[in-house]
């Protein structure tokens, strides 16, 4: 099958979050499949071209237009990629090659991925490359089926579209004028975008794309009422049928103790206690904690933002910290209230918190390999993958049971059985503390109980492989469509 991806970021090129880890997996593992043929599109950002690792070939060049614009369209092709993916990057100094600081965050946004949206399908026609399926993905692309169907049909006549929905809360806003002055599509096309007046383009992607996929199956089922959807699970209640979750997979050759270049010693499901023992000292020692190997070390790696449950995490911590014998280390930059609590935090109790205010992922290997306990609370989460990596690395989740969290980490008793990690149901903070003290009751009192459910969490198939099968269940089920 040929297959089309399209997306704003993708690792190792270009990565703000989770997107990224999952473009550069997912791709991969639909390419192995026999009979692929994968293509990956992504911007051509001022950081990616200012890296010599990377080889890219001219192939052409053109000009589409933008409304009353006309606008250059660069088509580069890289070529050292060795796992079958061909990747395309489309140039523009103006919206990419030139912008300094973060990928997202411009005042024109969405100008710059309506231009990405339309000048992915120009690119797939100037490469002669007619995709079986597209998959877009969030609001960044989410022009393109709305794109394909208005404009692009004649060229593309057999052509599916996906649209892949990572969070709903962002979802490409623009005022009412955006329409004509940007998009210049149709008349017959503005009521799919319209949206209380103004212009929503994941309004649009769900009204226009063949199937809607969201990365869990849970979160797909959570998507259809109010408190999860941010004001889209009317349009996607009536977009139903043609709605489904696939749950994540992670990079497992990236996240493996065994081979993980930042690690100070080795390990896999059968040598972690020694190994473990090994990576929390050399964590504690870092981190400038006393190195006491029977504390339990509590650890989280996170954008320092509310819907990552922080608000629970700081009503608890100091009761916490005051009633049980534990040691704690938080990594991750966001809103300078959190940044400020965690700081404080640290300074507070010296001797047991340890407040990283920084983006490492040397660190964050350490810290998920160095860590007993992991903390993600998250008030949402359409998938997550941090859970999944901490299991990976021998470290027991302490999750809100929402989203790909709820999928990913089935309840554990208080004895360690039947599961993959703590949970709690109900979002508040009461209910977290109670699940920590279920994991550092196992942990302290029940230690090979403790270490049979570290070895559980470690065997799990966590890859992307059984996701990139369902992706082409999807996929033929869409090309078999008339």
């Amino acid at each position: 099958m040929k297959i089309a991806i399209f997306a704003s970021e993708g690792a190792p090129y270009i990565k703000s979050g989770g997107l990224g880890d999952v473009m550069e997996a997912l791709p991969a593992a639909l390419a192995r499949m026999e009979g692929n043929q994968v293509v990956l599109v992504l911007p051509y950002y001022k950081k990616i071209r200012e890296n010599p690792a990377y080889d890219v070939q001219f192939v052409t060049s053109l000009t589409i237009s933008l409304g009353w614009r006309q606008q250059y369209l660069g088509i580069l092709k890289l070529k050292n990629r060795t796992d079958g993916v061909q990747v395309y990057f489309v140039d523009n100094l103006y919206y990419f090659g030139d912008r300094d600081g973060a990928i997202y965050g411009h005042g024109d946004d969405g100008e710059r991925f309506a231009y990405f949206s339309k000048a992915c399908l120009e690119t797939m026609m100037a490469v002669d490359f007619i995709p079986d399926v597209i998959q877009c993905n969030d609001w960044q692309t989410a022009l393109v089926p709305t794109y394909l169907a208005a404009q692009y049909h004649p060229y593309f006549p057999g052509t599916k579209t996906l649209f892949t929905i990572h969070n709903v809360e962002y979802q490409g806003w623009a005022d009412s004028y955006f329409f004509d002055d940007v998009l210049a599509l149709p008349e017959n096309y503005r009521a799919c975008l319209d949206m209380d007046g103004a212009v929503n383009v994941m309004k649009a992607a769900i009204e226009t794309a063949h199937m809607v996929s969201t990365v869990s199956k849970t979160y797909a089922r959570q998507l259809l009422f109010p408190y999860h959807a941010h004001g889209m699970n009317e349009i996607l209640a009536y977009a139903s049928w043609k709605l489904t979750g696939i749950t994540n997979g992670i990079d497992i050759n990236t996240f493996n103790p065994e081979t993980d270049p930042a690690l100070p010693a080795h390990y896999n499901a059968e040598t972690f206690s020694v190994g473990k023992a090994a990576c929390k000292a050399a964590l504690q020692k870092e981190v400038g904690l006393p190195q006491k190997p029977d504390t339990p070390l509590l650890v989280m790696v996170t954008r320092l933002v509310g819907h990552k449950g922080l608000d629970l995490l700081r009503y608890v911590a100091r009761r916490l910290l005051r009633e049980r014998d534990c040691q704690m280390v938080i990594l991750g930059t966001g809103e300078a209230d959190f940044e400020k609590f965690f700081t404080e935090l640290a300074e507070e109790y010296p001797d047991r918190v340890a407040a990283k205010i920084t983006f490492n992922l040397g660190l964050a290997s350490r810290i998920y390999a160095g860590g007993d306990i992991y903390l993600m609370p998250s008030k949402s989460e359409p998938c997550g993958l941090s859970q999944m990596n901490a299991m990976r690395y021998g470290t027991i989740p302490v999750v809100h049971s929402t989203g790909g969290l709820k999928d990913t980490v089935p309840p554990s008793d208080e004895n360690g059985q039947g599961g993959l990690g703590f949970t709690f149901e109900s979002y508040n903070g009461d209910d977290f503390y109670g699940a920590l003290l279920r994991a550092l009751n196992l942990y302290q009192y029940q230690k090979s109980a403790f270490q049979a459910l570290q070895h559980t969490c470690m065997v799990q198939d966590f890859s992307w492989d059984k996701p990139a099968k369902e992706y082409m269940d999807v996929f033929q089920k869409m090309r078999a469509s008339l």
